[in-house]
């Protein structure tokens, strides 16, 4: 049986799940220890050298990062089929992908971070939090342009574009930066959530036991650390938070990418 190593809040774990679902494909959902200390290891490790959610490991073969796990999933168990058919549609959906792989996801991410593990209060928090749904609003609107008059981002079908936007818009709406009402984003939504993969996938990120752990604690006392990289120090950076890096940094409670063995 393929194992996953995911968190069933990871945007990108959601993303494999879906797709699993979608094919058929029965799995087991490994949620890595060590993963918010930054202290992994073991089998996750050897398949993660970046120490991140989602891998597959599927027999002798183990794929990290969620696109690549996508590609590899299309490639052994192209039935039924996720992308979309010729070297346009295919790339188009692959451009929704990467943006809301980097630039939307940094945005939910943050607001995480103020939310839950509260490296933001008072006028600081508040400043951040308008950026937030500001930039929110802007992808959606962008989002409604790559929808265009399709019923699904991949076309006539559902497939890999609706994938790659589901877990992310419904994790805004969540957060109260939903689509905007009776726009064609919003009709999509409610369209997606009906469906039994993405259903399923998000019903058990909402359900997530955080335990009465103070998580905010943790992070006060290094014992938990964020990732910070890429999209997400960007986004910290450019909305206003580079108080909160420059802390992080000093306290020891966020973290990068490990070096490679």
């Amino acid at each position: 049986m393929i194992r996953l190593y995911d968190h069933p809040l990871s945007p990108y774990a959601q993303k494999v799940r879906i797709a699993l679902r979608e094919k058929g494909l029965a799995f087991e959902a490994v949620t890595p220890g060590g993963l918010g200390a930054g202290g992994v290891a073991g089998e996750f490790m050897a398949a993660s050298p970046r120490a991140e959610v989602p891998a597959l490991i599927d027999g002798a073969v183990t794929v990290f990062d969620s696109s690549l796990i996508l590609e590899y999933l299309e490639d052994s168990r192209p039935e039924p089929p996720l992308l979309p058919v010729g070297a346009a549609e295919r790339v188009r959906v692959r451009m929704i992908e990467e943006i809301m792989d980097t630039h939307y996801e940094a945005i939910n991410w943050a607001l995480g971070e103020i939310g839950w593990f509260k490296r933001a209060e008072g006028a600081l928090a508040e400043t951040l939090v308008a950026a937030a749904a500001r930039q929110t609003h802007g992808f959606h609107a962008w989002l409604e342009g790559q929808l265009g008059e399709r019923e699904w981002f991949n076309g006539s079908a559902f497939g890999w574009g609706d994938l790659s936007v589901a877990p992310y818009v419904a994790a805004s709406a969540a957060l109260g930066n939903a689509p905007l009402e009776n726009s064609q984003l919003a009709a999509w939504l409610a369209r997606v959530m009906r469906r039994d993969s993405v259903r399923e996938t998000v019903a058990e990120a909402r359900a997530f036991d955080r335990g009465a752990v103070d998580v905010a604690d943790l992070v006060r006392r290094g014992l938990f650390k964020r990732e910070y990289r890429d999209h997400r120090l960007e986004w910290m950076i450019k909305s206003g938070g580079v108080e909160i890096v420059l802390a992080g940094l000093e306290a020891g409670n966020i973290r990068f990418a490990p070096d490679f063995r």
